[in-house]
């Protein structure tokens, strides 16, 4: 155990450069104490570790020292190979990059270890895409990682949603892949196009038809949490994506289905107010569907298995929808085959 934590702190101190005895104790979960005394046991080991008196003070390794210790226990080195992403990270201009680091980190692990890594690479494939669909092409996703690397501003042409075209000034904080699809997320630069407000704001890299790399570095916000964001981000998409709360009844397999179908956002919702099966086991509850016309396309896939009861304009949209189907497949419909002759 005190081996570990003896590596933990040497890591850290080569990882980050100066870090104070206070941070590593948070960070072991151990006393300050207990630091000062694994520093004394680095130094005696030979390890130059010196303290920095003051305010500021704290520990850092000698300038030029390196340990070729990676740390890594058997569970880390299984998990090597799937860190990688070799797909999203060849997006993004690195896939070279991580091929490399892995070739290296591979090179340094013990020969039992690196076999495990080896057969985890072997054995396990990421695929981020979803069923039925190809990645998005994001022909500005390479210079646009770059600009979020080095903190460079960025100047890009949006189209939005309805199809107009918008210029926009952005500090780019960050990146996220989402089932295949790349978005930016951004905080409009201050003084910039429209005089929007500087509410940080999801842009799909796939909608940005031309991008420019400004010759100006931006500071960034350090309470930013790109994680945070894109958790509370996504809840609100889906939250507000949905504003048909439409009233059904669900046979009991159009029940069983409506995660599978719909999500776990809209399953949740219908978890929350559907009522007692009755004697035939349907249910009636509430789903949120997108808009009246395609939430009726969508519900008209469970064919005979949900009714609309509410709003009353999208069970009429389902009913005319319904008998215009019908209308195709009766005899004599558009598409019935010639009568054929004697």
């Amino acid at each position: 155990m005190r081996a570990s934590r003896l590596l933990s702190v040497l890591l850290t101190l080569q990882t980050r450069g100066h870090v104070t005895a206070q941070e590593l104790a948070d960070e072991l979960e151990v006393s300050v104490r207990t630091v000062y005394r694994d520093i004394e046991s680095l130094s005696a080991a030979g390890i130059p570790v010196y303290a920095e008196r003051g305010p500021a003070g704290g520990y850092r390794l000698l300038d030029g020292f390196r340990t070729k210790i990676n740390g890594l226990t058997a569970d880390e080195a299984d998990s090597l190979m799937l860190a990688g992403l070799p797909g999203p990270a060849a997006e993004l201009g690195l896939g070279a990059v991580v091929a490399s680091a892995q070739l290296k980190l591979m090179a340094g692990l013990a020969p039992e270890l690196r076999e495990r890594a080896t057969r985890t690479g072997e054995r396990f494939h990421l695929d981020t895409v979803g069923w039925y669909a190809e990645a998005e092409k994001s022909p500005y996703l390479a210079e646009a990682a770059n600009a979020v690397w080095h903190g460079r501003r960025i100047r890009i042409s949006y189209r939005r949603w309805g199809g107009a075209v918008a210029p926009r000034v952005l500090d780019p904080y960050g990146l996220v892949l989402k089932a295949g699809v790349w978005y930016l997320v951004a905080r409009p630069a201050e003084g910039g196009e429209g005089g929007r407000s500087r509410k940080d704001r999801t842009y799909r890299v796939g909608r940005i038809i031309e991008l420019t790399t400004l010759d100006e570095e931006f500071e960034r916000d350090p309470s930013f949490s790109l994680a945070d964001y894109w958790t509370v981000w996504s809840e609100d998409f889906e939250r507000n994506l949905y504003q048909v709360p439409a009233v059904v009844r669900l046979s009991p397999r159009a029940r069983a289905a409506v995660a599978g179908l719909f999500g776990p956002q809209r399953e949740r919702v219908v978890a929350e107010t559907e009522s007692a099966p009755d004697a035939e086991g349907w249910v009636k509850a509430v789903l949120p569907l997108e808009t009246m016309r395609f939430g009726a396309l969508e519900l008209l896939r469970f064919g005979p298995d949900v009714e609309v009861l509410a709003p009353p304009e999208l069970r009429a949209d389902v009913e005319a929808t319904a008998r215009a189907v019908m209308a195709v497949y009766a005899p004599g419909g558009p598409g019935s085959p010639e009568p054929s002759g004697d």
